[in-house]
């Protein structure tokens, strides 16, 4: 019989490869259709609800919203985000890239909470304390290339999602050499 740790252990690895997969076909997506604007304008706001659908699961299968504090917090983040591009795609790209901008702050500081709180109990987390930071970075530099003269694309906001895919695959991969390694030992 599994320990609730090992459980909780192979949950983060399939919600680790789930959301890695997803954030490469939505940048292949990106990339294929980004002159395609009625797809654009899908793919941007489908990558928020995205985010926000896989906080509430996993916050979920984590002891719920109210044990995961920066998780119930990033539901309601990536769910404003979402309204909030949905109101700015009618507006402008740069207020699009601004929002994103906005919410890779935010929603990056709360992974970064998130995969500090996980380390003590499954290890294996520092690509997600990583990430969080390098997603506040990141959105710090989306908001000001928001204000810039040259018109974004989704284009932009591509390479956010591509190193999210990446932190999200190296967890996944980090927590099934760690479990390997233990039922090994």
């Amino acid at each position: 019989m599994q320990s609730q740790s090992s459980i909780q252990s192979s949950w983060l690895r399939t919600y680790y490869f789930t959301r890695a997969i997803f954030s490469v076909a939505w940048v292949a997506a990106a990339i294929l259709f980004s002159a395609q604007a009625n797809f654009t304008v899908l793919l941007l706001v489908i990558y928020p609800a995205w985010d926000a659908l896989a906080n509430l699961v996993d916050a979920r299968v984590n002891g719920g919203l109210k044990a995961n504090p920066s998780q119930a917090l990033n539901v309601a983040v990536s769910t404003i985000t979402t309204l909030a591009v949905v109101a700015a795609v009618g507006n402008s790209m740069h207020a699009v890239l601004a929002v994103f901008g906005v919410w890779a702050i935010f929603s990056g500081l709360l992974q970064l909470n998130t995969g500090i709180k996980r380390w003590r109990s499954y290890g294996a987390q520092w690509p997600m304390i990583l990430s969080g930071g390098q997603s506040a970075l990141a959105g710090g530099f989306m908001i000001s290339q928001s204000i810039g003269s040259a018109a974004p694309t989704i284009l932009d906001i591509a390479p956010y999602a591509a190193f999210g895919a990446f932190y999200f695959l190296l967890s996944a991969i980090w927590l099934v050499v760690t479990a390997y390694r233990k039922a090994v030992a």
